[in-house]
């Protein structure tokens, strides 16, 4: 978790992004930062599977806290809820002070604030009341959490805003947890939907690794294809395992990630699809490197990829 004085620090930097990078000012009072009707239907349709991905768990969080003057908003990477989830007593309320769907919320807009302070320091976190940026916005307690998609990439931030004024602390980390649990859950969520025909795969980070970054990162999930070859990772994943983008382009195999040593020639006696795959996939496709490996000719091994019918690069 980020201790009190790295938060303490983060604010900070935030009021100064917003006073000298982008030159606002404190008792600014008009929402500059409204949608038209075209320009947010271009955003929700850019956010389309996230957003039908998330349904059934926005409206898990909201039954959980929505009903004590909260509302939830899903918001894309720019900082504009997509969608939200609110009851009807508060709405007026809320689309008064612009937390509605439509209306920008990057910290370049509205200064700190709950979804675009999360969006540029990519964690969750809460901007409670006076600590806004914009003095309208200080009945505000906002906390967001971002999501990244099956890339590794944020794409959208996660927020639940109350202008309760007897928000307890108690209510406020329920809240806090809620947010961050809600968030992980869409993004595993939502790294199946793109793997739908693969193989998920919840890895094991070390104790020790699980204790300083399991509460930030979110779920270490692998994609597998049926030759056990690594398509996809999620972030968490990603800074487990030290995989880029670059070493992601190739299919990898699964068993290298955990360092185990591969005999391919011992293997190579009861060779099916799946070794040879991941024999060529450690050779990065060269098959005059893989047929060394394996302990067979060129041209052996040239029969048995046409006979499997494996693609080489």
């Amino acid at each position: 978790m980020v201790s009190k004085n790295a938060a303490h620090h983060s604010l900070i930097a935030s009021w100064q992004r917003s006073a000298r990078l982008h030159r606002l000012q404190p008792d600014q009072n008009a929402n500059t930062g409204r949608l038209s009707a075209n320009e947010f239907n271009h955003s929700r349709e850019k956010l389309g599977p996230l957003i039908h991905t998330a349904q059934n768990y926005l409206d898990r969080l909201y039954q959980a806290v929505g009903g004590d003057g909260c509302c939830i908003l899903l918001a894309d990477k720019d900082g504009i809820p997509v969608t939200r989830r609110g009851t009807e007593g508060d709405d007026i309320a809320f689309r008064e002070r612009g937390l509605w769907t439509g209306t920008r919320w990057s910290e370049n807009t509205e200064g700190t604030n709950g979804i675009g302070t999360c969006i540029v320091e990519e964690r969750a976190l809460t901007i409670h009341q006076g600590q806004h940026f914009h003095s309208k916005n200080v009945s505000f307690s906002c906390t967001a959490s971002p999501i990244f998609d099956h890339q590794g990439k944020l794409v959208a931030a996660l927020d639940v805003s109350t202008c309760r004024k007897d928000l307890t602390p108690g209510f406020s980390r329920l809240i806090s947890m809620s947010v961050v649990d809600i968030a992980r859950q869409i993004e595993m969520a939502y790294f199946e939907y793109h793997f739908a025909n693969a193989r998920v795969l919840l890895a094991s980070p070390p104790e020790e690794y699980k204790k300083a970054n399991s509460c930030t990162l979110g779920a270490s999930l692998v994609a597998v294809d049926g030759d056990d070859l690594v398509i996809g990772a999620t972030r968490a994943a990603r800074r487990l395992f030290d995989l880029s983008d670059d070493d992601l382009k190739n299919p990898l195999p699964l068993n290298t990630l955990y360092g185990q040593e591969i005999n391919d020639a011992k293997n190579y006696a009861q060779a099916g699809r799946r070794t040879i795959s991941q024999a060529l996939a450690r050779n990065n496709g060269n098959v005059s490197a893989t047929a060394q490996a394996l302990g067979v000719s060129r041209a052996t091994l040239h029969r048995k990829i046409k006979q499997l019918r494996l693609k080489t690069r």
